[in-house]
């Protein structure tokens, strides 16, 4: 994986963990598994080691707490910190570090995109999978990892696999690299359950492609941000980059990679799925249900702290160092309590995707405080 530069979008507000995740210390800022390393920590520290370069994208209000984590992004040659000036969704974000990484190391050079503020129980199989995701990038394929359902979730888009790679050139083929039918958005139980029986897989939105690739497609299928991404890069390392990315940013098309590039690119056959082992162990932690799951089969009291009684879940403050009032929970079994200083929330566990919901409501009410 020698030729792999990472990319890690680190951005959001994990608004389905409020409050303990706020827009000025995000989910991927946090330690809530209890591993003693926040998400963005470790999943630099399950790929630094075996890639070329690692480049951090997030926003100018997170720039001290990532620093603060990982001072070595402040003056490494290949541990980057770039700085978006404004959230303009994941292409953007992903093609700031993609098209950097070109001018820098040129179209060859393999990007991998790999979110900020997810679980992995075993690195090495995703090390593995993303070592196949390596050779079907360099046939030219758009490559993302599928992740084996271990439920049918509706929390999650699916990726539909279709046949495995062929040709002689395609290396890839022997090692479990399939052509990506469609990607489907996320479903509701009863398709969710369709899903998993026809063998489709959940997209956890890492994508493997070399530089060169990347930029022709966005060409191509958005030409103007393509043209604004190259003068950008172009500016790199010189006094002008700042002015430059101010000038170019607020232009750039607002969307996600998935509906750039993955969806129109997997309709011409040009993206490739490497299906991952269900014991690798995945999870984006995106609501209490999985944080209670994670935190109940480690066992961990860190930053989560769990207490159970007849199925229920209390989780203690981020602030507190044990203070504060006690929540006790007789007889309420499934449900999640999370307590913060100026927050206690209750959710019941099967409802646990609609937090996001509060904070919408606490958006429109004006308590920017509470955010």
């Amino acid at each position: 994986m020698s030729d792999l530069h990472v990319i890690i979008p680190a951005g959001g507000a994990g608004t389905r963990l409020w409050p303990l995740s706020r827009r000025r210390r995000p989910k991927f800022l946090l330690d809530l598994a209890g591993t003693g390393r926040t998400l963005l920590q470790g999943t630099v520290d399950r790929l630094e080691e075996s890639a070329s370069s690692v480049t951090i994208v997030t926003g100018q209000a997170h720039r001290d707490g990532v620093l603060a984590q990982l001072p070595e992004f402040a003056s490494s040659d290949n541990r980057t910190l770039l700085i978006e000036p404004s959230g303009r969704d994941s292409m953007a974000a992903i093609g700031l570090a993609a098209y950097v990484v070109r001018e820098r190391f040129g179209d060859d050079a393999i990007v991998g995109s790999f979110a900020a503020d997810h679980l992995i129980a075993r690195p090495e199989l995703l090390r593995d999978a993303v070592e196949t995701a390596i050779g079907a990038a360099r046939e030219g394929y758009v490559v993302t990892i599928g992740l084996t359902p271990t439920e049918a979730s509706t929390a999650y888009g699916y990726i539909a696999p279709g046949p495995a790679l062929d040709g002689s050139g395609e290396a890839a083929a022997d090692r479990g690299a399939r052509r990506v039918a469609e990607f489907v958005e996320k479903p509701d139980a009863d398709t969710a359950a369709r899903y998993v029986s026809q063998g489709y897989l959940w997209n956890a939105g890492m994508f493997i492609v070399s530089a060169g690739v990347l930029a022709s497609h966005l060409a191509r299928l958005l030409p103007d941000m393509h043209a604004r991404l190259e003068t950008i890069a172009r500016a790199w390392g010189t006094p002008e980059f700042d002015e430059v990315l101010a000038d170019n940013w607020p232009h750039l098309t607002k969307i996600a990679i998935d509906h750039a590039i993955a969806e129109p690119v997997a309709a011409d056959g040009g993206v490739a799925v490497v299906p991952a082992d269900a014991e690798l162990g995945w999870t984006d932690l995106g609501d209490f249900e999985a944080l209670t799951g994670i935190v109940a089969r480690s066992g961990n009291l860190g930053e989560a702290l769990r207490v159970e009684s007849d199925g229920a879940a209390v989780f203690g403050s981020l602030a507190q160092d044990g203070e504060g009032p006690l929540v006790a929970l007789v007889g309420v079994p499934d449900v999640a309590v999370a307590l913060t200083p100026d927050v206690i929330l209750v959710t019941r566990r099967d409802r646990a995707q609609s937090v996001k919901a509060v904070v919408d409501q606490l958006a429109d009410r004006g308590r920017s405080d509470l955010l």
